[in-house]
């Protein structure tokens, strides 16, 4: 948004070479920028700027697409803007819709539509990363891949049904092996791909959870780890009474962190038994849990830190030494010890959940289109569908299927309005 050093107005469709001709006089080279005086229709100057004209096809959306360079001044930009919407056959774009245009037209998938609205909102290494890979068609490559090992099944399938009395053709008991033994081989593929992790985790941000009983220094913790004073600190047991919840990013990691309410088994009002209960829920739901209390009480967690808090406190006496070293780590957030630590720990635990360097993950929508499809492929090789072609053929069919909402070729008008209305005026 303006101002700023420069400005890109972007036209495209039809009317875009007579745009650019009446702004700048002519038209300039194909892919080549050329510096030209910009006038209004009354010949006013409107700004000295670079010039670039894309004849389509080829070109970001697949029509004909010119750009204006312009210097970056609101008023500048406001008066191109002025004048090409007084231009007959020109509008204002809608929010995405250069990027839905480049859809409609083919120039990129469904797929690499969702990475792009990512890669704009991208805003740690890891969502960057991800984002990427989608956006320059890693996962829409390995649906195509897809796609044509399960055209040729289906083609196996059609020749055997349509062409059986040919001599050339395979007996139907080996077709239908052949086309289970495929099958299988995609499923097999098809799961490992779900039990990587999901793209959300990755751009809403791992759950960080903080628990423990009253008064074991989780509010002070959080406050130190995001260096401000998110959450109120007191002596008096049950301070806290809600999930409190806070982003940051760790190690290039998007993360959620979430203070909650001291658990203790009595002594708790109506109100504190609430966030007690909420405090519960956002455990089990955490995908780090960070507990500051007697690691004997520590929920059981699949990734669960146990810290020894407060150290500045007990520091010197046995029972908490000896207490302490059954715990992972040490800890004082008033102090700072223990914090790079902590920090360390839970980057290297968050790792764990994130897809390896190279590895692409899915979205949610994706990975339930993926499901279904890996669902029709799988069955039981001794079953009467194993050895039956046209139900092989059907499973196949709705296997494809499936696969096509993936990159957007079949059943996905009804998501395409939200998706694209993601992206600013200029995409």
């Amino acid at each position: 948004m303006p101002p700023a050093a420069i400005g890109v107005v972007r036209v495209s469709g039809p009317g875009a070479g007579e745009a650019l001709r009446v702004l700048a006089g002519r038209l300039p080279a194909p892919r080549r920028a050329s510096l030209a005086e910009l006038k209004d229709e009354n010949d006013r100057p409107l700004d000295r700027a670079l010039i670039l004209w894309f004849p389509g096809p080829a070109t970001a959306t697949g029509e004909d697409l010119a750009e204006l360079h312009l210097h970056g001044g609101r008023a500048v930009v406001a008066a191109v803007e002025a004048t090409l919407g007084g231009m007959a056959g020109l509008r204002q774009a809608a929010p995405g819709e250069f990027t839905r245009r480049a859809f409609d037209n083919g120039r990129i998938d469904l797929a690499e539509a969702e990475g792009l609205a990512d890669l704009l909102s991208a805003e740690t290494e890891s969502q960057r990363i991800q984002a990427l890979g989608m956006a320059s068609g890693h996962i829409s490559r390995t649906v195509a891949a897809w796609q044509e090992r399960l055209l040729g099944l289906m083609a196996g399938a059609e020749a055997e049904l349509n062409f059986a009395d040919e001599d050339d053709v395979e007996t139907g008991d080996a077709v239908a092996r052949r086309l289970v033994g495929g099958m299988a081989e995609l499923s097999v593929e098809f799961g490992a791909w779900l039990a990587r992790p999901a793209v959300e985790i990755i751009a809403e941000g791992l759950s960080v959870v903080i628990a423990g009983p009253p008064n074991a220094g989780k509010s002070t913790l959080i406050n130190a780890l995001v260096q401000r004073e998110l959450a109120i600190v007191s002596p008096v047991a049950g301070t806290t009474r809600d999930v409190i919840e806070t982003p940051l990013a760790l190690g290039g990691i998007a993360m959620r962190f979430s203070d909650t309410a001291g658990i203790r088994a009595e002594g708790a009002d109506a109100v504190e038994a609430i966030g007690i209960d909420r405090a519960k829920a956002a455990v089990e739901a955490a995908d780090v849990l960070l507990w500051l209390g007697p690691p004997r009480d520590a929920p059981a967690h699949p990734r669960a830190i146990l810290i020894a808090a407060q150290a500045d406190r007990w520091r010197g006496h046995a029972a908490m030494e000896a207490e302490a070293s059954r715990c992972d780590l040490t800890l004082s957030a008033a102090t700072g010890e223990g914090m790079d630590k902590l920090h360390r720990y839970i980057v290297e635990m968050a790792r764990t959940l994130m897809p390896r360097e190279g590895e692409a993950a899915l979205r949610r929508r994706q990975r339930v289109a993926l499901a279904e499809a890996r669902d029709w492929l799988t069955l039981d090789e001794g079953s009467r569908e194993a050895s039956d072609l046209i139900l092989l053929a059907e499973r196949l069919r709705l296997a494809a299927m499936a696969l096509d909402r993936i990159t957007g070729r079949a059943g996905v008008e009804e998501m395409l309005d939200t998706l694209f209305g993601r992206f600013c005026i200029g995409k």
